[in-house]
C-alpha cells in the first residue's frame, strides 16, 4: 500500500484557535442568547443598605402588575429549598477561632451588604419584571456597617454576626524555624504595609443563568456563564432536594471567568427551582451594575511584610501579617485564599526561616473570592516590593539582589517554608534571558542620562513564581470512531483560554490525525460524565494530560488492531505520518480508516474498541515561574503615567501552542497593570460601593499599554507527561509588582520609597509635589 505525505508536528505550534471564527462573526452563543419557547423573565429585589434589619416585604402591589407570574420571597422560597447554600471551605488545623458564614438563597431577617437578594419576581419579560421589582416594599431598620477590616476587628465595631461577638471569621497561623532568632541577629531588617486593593473582576459577559425542567423526564436543564458546569450540578442538587443525576448543566460560551464564575451562586439555584415550579422556562442575566456589585471581587489584603537580611543581601526571614478582607460571606473558598498568599510569601527566594499570621475578617462589602491568581498575586507583590525595599536599603541594584537570594536550579524540587513543594525552575537563566533581551545595563545607563535631564524615568523588575494545578485529578474520554473521526470529552471548562484547539492538538500529535478530524467537547454535564473545571491555570497539566494519556491508549489499542491486519506482532508494528506498518517495512502499511473499520466490524473483539476514558492525576501542583520588566515615565506636571516597554520572560514549562500561551500573557498583564495603575472597588465608610459602574471603576484599554515583548524559556514539570504548566494567571501575579517597582524607582531620588495602589495619575501628582516641597 502507499504511504501518504508526512504529518506535520503539532504540538508547539503556533496554531490559530478554530474557537475564534464563531466569537468574531458574532455566531457565538452566551447564556443571555438563549430563547426557548414559553421562556419568563427573573428579577431580584435586592438590599439598597449595606447593613439593616429586614421588618417586613410587602410584595402586593409588584403581584397586581399586568404580566406578573410570580413573586417570592425567603419565606416562600427558602423551606422548599436547603435554606443555606454549600460552602466548599474546610478549616483544618492551621485555623483557629474559625467561624462559616450561613447564606441563605434570600436573606430574610437581616441584609450584610449592598445586593443581598430578598424576594423575585417572574414576569413575561424582563423589563416587566424589572418594573415589578422595584415596586416591592421592603421596610428596613438600617444598621451601622463597616467596610475596612482593621476597624471592623476593633472593639464596639458593628457587628455583621452577633452570635459570633467579633468580626474575625478565623485565624491561620504557621512558622518554620527561629524567626525571631533570624531577626534579632539580622544585619538589615526592612518591613513595608502594602493595601491590596479590592478588585471587579468585570468579565465581558455578566453573569446570566437560565433553567427549563421536562415533566415527563422529571429533568431540569440549566444553563449558566460558569467555569464549574459538574460543580454547579453537585452543589445545586442538594439545595433544590433532588438526585444530581437529574440536572444536567451546560455552560455555553463564557465570556470571561477570571475565578469569578467558579463559585455557586445563589441565582444557579434559584433560577431552576422556579423553572420546575412554574413548568415553563425561566431567564434572569445580571445588569453590569448589578454584576459589580453580586459577582464576587478580588483581592483585598492588607500585607505587612518584614524581611531580615545579612550584608551581603542573603534574606534569613520572612515575617508576614496577612488581614483578609472576606465580606459579607464566603461564597466558596475564601479562607484558602491567604493561606496560598502565605505558601508563596517567600516567592522565587530560598528563604527556609518564616512566619505567617492570617486574620479573616468579616465586613459589609461584597463577597470576596478567587480572582485570577487568588493569593498569589498578592504574595509575590509584598514579597517583590520588599525585595525592591531592602535592595535599595542595601545600595544594590535589584536584580542583583534577586540573583543571590534565587533557589539554585540544582535544589528542585524544593520544599517551601510554607508547605509548597515547587517541582522545577531555573530563575537565574530565567532571569538572565530577560536582562539580556532588554539590555539592562544600557537601560540603567539611558535612566541616569534622563534623570540628569530632568526626566521621572523607572526600571520595574520582577520575578515571580505561582502554584497551579489544584484538584489534581481531571477526565477526559477520547473516541476514534468507524470512520476514523475523533471526539474528544474533556472536564475541563474553558472561557475563552482555547481548548478546542490546543486538546486537538495534543490528539493530532499523539494519533497522527489531523485536527480537522477531532471534535472537542466540553462544558455539559449530559454528554461529559465528569470534570472539575477550569481554574487555577489547572487545565493544560491536568486536562491536557488526560487528553494525551488516553489518545495514547487509544493509539495503543490501534495497534493491535493494526497487528491482525499486518498479521504481524504488535510490539513490531509503529505509528508513522498516520499509517501504521511494521518497523522497517513502511511500503505495507494501513491507515486509520482501515483499522476503524476493523476495530468496530461486526464480529470484532470489544476490547480493541478504540475509546479510552482514564482520568489523569497529578502527585501534586505545578510552579510556573518567569521574570518581567518594564520602563516607565511619567509627566511631572500631571503625575500619568506611561509604560514605554514592558518586557517578558515567563516559564510554563512546555508550550502546547505559542499563539494561546502569548493571549494569556497579553491578557493577563492588562489585569496586572490594570491594578497597578488603575482598578480600585470603592467603598463607603459603611460598605456601600461608590464604584460600581463602568463610569466610575476604571478598567485599562489598549491604549494604556505599549506592544509587549513576550518571551519564553522552557523548564519542564516531572509532574505530567507533557512537561506543561499553568500560564493563565501568571503574567497578572508578574505585572503588578514590576509596574509599581518601575514608578517607585522613578520617584526614588524624590525620596519615595512605596506608594500603594492604583497609581493614578493624581496620587502620582501629590507624591510628586509633596516631595518638592
Amino acid at each position: 500500500m502507499a504511504t501518504t505525505a508526512a504529518i506535520p508536528q503539532f504540538m508547539g505550534v503556533r496554531i490559530r484557535r478554530r474557537e475564534d471564527p464563531a466569537l468574531i462573526t458574532g455566531e457565538g452563543k452566551y447564556t443571555g442568547d438563549l430563547q426557548l419557547p414559553g421562556i419568563v423573565s427573573m428579577a431580584i429585589v435586592r438590599s439598597p443598605y449595606p447593613h439593616a434589619r429586614v421588618r417586613s416585604i410587602d410584595t402586593s402591589a409588584a403581584k397586581a402588575m399586568p404580566g406578573v407570574i410570580a413573586v417570592l420571597t425567603g419565606a416562600d422560597l427558602n423551606p422548599q429549598m436547603a435554606d443555606v447554600l454549600p460552602m466548599a471551605v474546610e478549616f483544618d488545623d492551621a485555623f483557629s477561632d474559625a467561624h462559616k458564614t450561613p447564606r441563605q438563597v434570600l436573606a430574610t431577617n437581616k441584609v450584610r451588604c449592598v445586593g443581598d437578594p430578598l424576594a423575585i419576581v417572574v414576569a413575561e419579560n424582563r423589563y416587566l419584571a424589572a418594573d415589578a421589582a422595584d415596586a416591592v416594599a421592603v421596610d428596613y431598620e438600617p444598621l451601622s456597617g463597616i467596610a475596612d477590616p482593621e476597624d471592623a476587628l476593633a472593639a464596639g465595631a458593628p457587628l455583621l454576626y452577633e452570635e459570633w461577638g467579633t468580626n474575625q471569621a478565623f485565624r491561620w497561623q504557621k512558622s518554620e524555624g527561629d524567626v525571631d532568632g533570624a531577626f534579632a541577629a539580622a544585619a538589615k531588617v526592612v518591613e513595608l504595609r502594602l493595601v491590596n486593593q479590592r478588585l471587579i473582576p468585570s468579565a465581558m459577559e455578566p453573569r446570566a443563568v437560565v433553567a427549563s425542567y421536562d415533566a415527563a423526564t422529571d429533568q431540569l436543564t440549566i444553563w449558566t456563564s460558569t467555569q464549574i458546569p459538574h460543580g454547579i450540578k453537585n452543589e445545586v442538587a442538594p439545595v433544590l432536594g433532588i438526585d444530581p443525576e437529574k440536572i444536567r448543566v451546560i455552560a455555553p460560551e463564557v465570556g470571561g471567568g477570571f475565578g469569578a464564575k467558579s463559585n455557586v451562586y445563589a441565582e444557579e439555584a434559584i433560577v431552576p427551582f422556579v423553572a420546575k415550579w412554574l413548568g415553563r422556562p425561566v431567564k434572569w442575566v445580571a445588569t453590569r451594575s448589578e454584576d459589580y456589585l453580586t459577582t464576587s471581587h478580588g483581592r483585598d489584603q492588607i500585607n505587612i511584610i518584614r524581611l531580615a537580611a545579612d550584608s551581603s543581601g542573603r534574606v534569613q526571614a520572612a515575617d508576614l501579617k496577612v488581614i483578609a478582607n472576606c465580606g459579607a460571606y464566603y461564597s466558596r473558598v475564601m479562607p484558602a485564599i491567604p493561606t496560598l498568599t502565605a505558601m508563596m510569601m517567600t516567592g522565587v527566594y530560598d528563604i527556609q526561616t518564616a512566619r505567617c499570621e492570617a486574620i479573616g475578617v468579616m465586613t459589609n462589602r461584597g463577597i470576596n473570592e478567587p480572582y485570577r491568581g487568588a493569593g498569589r498575586p498578592e504574595a509575590a507583590y509584598l514579597i517583590e516590593r520588599a525585595m525592591d525595599l531592602l535592595a535599595d536599603e542595601l545600595g544594590m541594584d535589584p536584580a542583583e539582589l534577586r540573583r543571590r537570594n534565587f533557589i539554585a536550579a540544582d535544589n528542585f524540587p524544593y520544599k517551601a517554608p510554607m508547605g509548597a513543594n515547587y517541582d522545577s525552575g531555573d530563575y537565574a537563566t530565567n532571569l538572565d534571558a530577560l536582562l539580556t533581551k532588554a539590555d539592562y545595563a544600557a537601560l540603567r545607563a539611558e535612566q541616569a542620562k534622563q534623570r540628569a535631564a530632568g526626566k521621572l524615568v523607572g526600571i520595574g523588575l520582577a520575578t515571580y513564581v505561582e502554584i497551579c494545578g489544584f484538584d489534581p485529578s481531571e477526565s477526559a474520554v477520547v473516541t476514534v470512531d468507524e470512520k476514523a473521526k475523533v471526539t474528544v470529552l474533556s472536564g475541563t471548562s474553558p472561557h475563552g483560554q482555547g481548548h478546542k484547539t490546543a486538546w486537538a492538538q495534543i490528539v493530532a500529535d499523539s494519533l497522527q490525525i489531523s485536527p480537522e478530524d477531532i471534535t472537542v467537547i466540553h462544558n455539559d454535564t449530559a454528554l461529559v460524565p465528569k470534570g472539575h473545571g477550569t481554574y487555577g491555570s489547572r487545565s493544560a497539566a491536568m486536562g491536557g494530560s488526560a487528553v494525551w494519556k488516553n489518545s495514547e491508549t487509544v493509539r495503543e489499542r490501534a495497534k493491535q488492531v493494526a497487528a491482525h491486519l499486518l498479521e504481524a506482532a504488535v510490539a513490531d508494528v509503529t505509528l508513522t505520518d498516520g499509517r501504521f506498518h511494521v518497523v522497517g517495512t513502511p511500503a505495507v502499511s494501513v491507515g486509520w480508516q482501515e483499522v476503524a473499520a476493523a476495530a468496530y466490524a461486526s464480529g470484532a473483539d470489544p476490547a480493541n474498541e478504540l475509546k479510552s476514558g482514564e482520568d489523569f492525576a497529578s502527585a501534586d501542583q505545578n510552579y510556573p515561574f518567569g521574570a518581567h520588566l518594564a520602563v516607565v515615565e511619567i509627566d511631572p506636571a500631571t503625575g500619568a503615567v506611561t509604560i514605554a516597554r514592558y518586557i517578558t520572560m515567563d516559564d510554563c514549562g512546555k508550550v502546547i501552542n505559542p499563539l494561546l500561551v502569548e493571549g494569556q500573557v497579553h491578557g493577563g498583564i492588562a489585569q496586572g497593570v490594570g491594578q497597578a495603575l488603575l482598578e480600585n472597588a470603592v467603598y463607603d465608610e459603611n460598605g456601600t460601593l461608590l464604584s460600581g459602574s463602568l463610569m466610575d471603576y476604571n478598567l485599562p484599554r489598549a491604549d494604556n499599554f505599549p506592544l509587549f515583548e513576550t518571551n519564553r524559556t522552557e523548564t519542564p514539570s516531572p509532574l505530567n507527561p507533557l512537561g506543561v504548566k499553568g500560564i493563565g494567571e501568571a503574567a497578572t501575579i508578574g505585572s503588578t509588582p514590576t509596574i509599581v517597582n518601575a514608578v517607585v524607582d522613578a520617584l526614588s531620588h524624590l525620596g519615595v520609597r512605596h506608594l500603594d495602589m492604583p497609581l493614578t495619575a493624581e496620587k502620582v501628582w501629590r507624591t510628586i509635589h509633596h516631595a518638592a516641597v
